[in-house]
């Protein structure tokens, strides 16, 4: 039985040893990820969105590579499905609202 436990604790440890490193790559690219934006990250937001209503209005942005279209088209993909994740932990429920019925009370 002293057998089986000194190996299980092996096999943690080697496990541990391989994961670790993993982890320690993941919570530092979620530290800087998933941060709110600082007040100096602002003015290259406002930089961005004057660049590209400008692309707009010029009609440059028909000049995209397909790579920059299709990387664009991912960001707008992304922030719509944290919106819907975000619209599904406020409601709590994947599908419509539940509404309070007074009369239930």
């Amino acid at each position: 039985m002293a057998s089986a436990g000194s190996k299980g604790s092996i096999t943690i440890r080697s496990l541990w040893s391989q994961v670790k490193p993993k982890i320690v790559i993941f919570s530092k690219y979620a530290k800087e990820e998933l941060a709110p934006p600082k007040p100096s990250d602002y003015c290259a937001m406002r930089e961005g969105i004057n660049k590209m209503v400008k692309s707009f209005k010029t009609g440059s942005f028909k000049n995209l590579t397909v790579r920059d279209a299709w990387i664009n088209t991912l960001v707008t993909m992304e922030v719509c499905f944290w919106f819907y994740v975000g619209e599904c932990i406020g409601k709590r429920h994947l599908v419509g609202y539940k509404f309070r019925n007074d009369s239930d009370d």
